[in-house]
C-alpha cells in the first residue's frame, strides 16, 4: 500500500468509502469532504493498493481546542495549521480491504506526521467497540464524549499525547 495525500480528484471515492463505514446519520456528506479537502488537504491521507485503487482514508484538522466536538466535523474554518492538537475525524477502510493492517498503517503515518509537526498529540472519538483498537496506538480513553453525539450514538473521546 502507498500512503499519499488526498486531493479533490478523490472526492467521489472518499464519499463512497465513508458511506460503506457509517450509517447515514453518522456519515460525513460529500460536500463536507469537499470542504475538508479544500481547507486542510495535508491532514487527509489515502491508502492506495498496487493497482491504484483507494482502500482507506484518514482525516482530521488541527486546532488548539483540546476536545473534539461535533461542530468540528462540519466547520472546516476552525482548522488552525498552527494548532496543538491533531483531531481524527475518520479512519475508514473499504470492507473488502479490512483486516489487512491498512487502517493501522494509515493511523501510524497520521500520528507520525502530527508528531513531526510538533503537535501535543491527537484526539478522536469512537464507539465503545473500537476503544481497544485505538489503545494499541497509545490512545487513552477519557470516557464518554461530552462534545460529540453524532447520530445519537454514545462516543468515547480518546487522546494520545506525544
Amino acid at each position: 500500500m502507498d500512503i499519499v495525500f488526498a486531493d479533490i480528484s478523490y472526492l467521489d471515492v472518499i464519499a463512497n468509502i465513508e458511506r460503506s463505514c457509517f450509517p447515514e446519520e453518522q456519515a460525513a456528506k460529500k460536500h463536507q469532504f469537499c470542504e475538508r479537502l479544500s481547507v486542510y488537504p495535508k491532514h487527509f491521507l489515502l491508502a492506495k493498493d498496487d493497482s491504484g485503487d483507494i482502500a482507506a482514508f484518514i482525516n482530521g484538522f488541527v486546532t488548539d481546542l483540546a476536545d473534539l466536538t461535533d461542530e468540528m466535523y462540519t466547520t472546516p474554518s476552525l482548522h488552525d495549521e498552527n494548532g496543538a492538537w491533531q483531531m481524527v475525524f475518520g479512519l475508514c477502510t473499504r470492507p473488502e480491504y479490512r483486516h489487512r493492517g491498512i487502517a493501522k498503517s494509515l493511523m501510524e503515518k497520521f500520528l507520525s506526521l502530527a508528531e513531526e509537526q510538533g503537535r501535543k498529540g491527537a484526539v478522536l472519538t469512537c464507539k465503545q467497540s473500537l476503544i481497544g483498537f485505538y489503545e494499541q496506538f497509545g490512545f487513552v480513553n477519557e470516557g464518554i464524549s461530552q462534545g460529540s453525539v453524532i447520530g445519537g450514538v454514545q462516543w468515547y473521546q480518546m487522546r494520545k499525547t506525544f
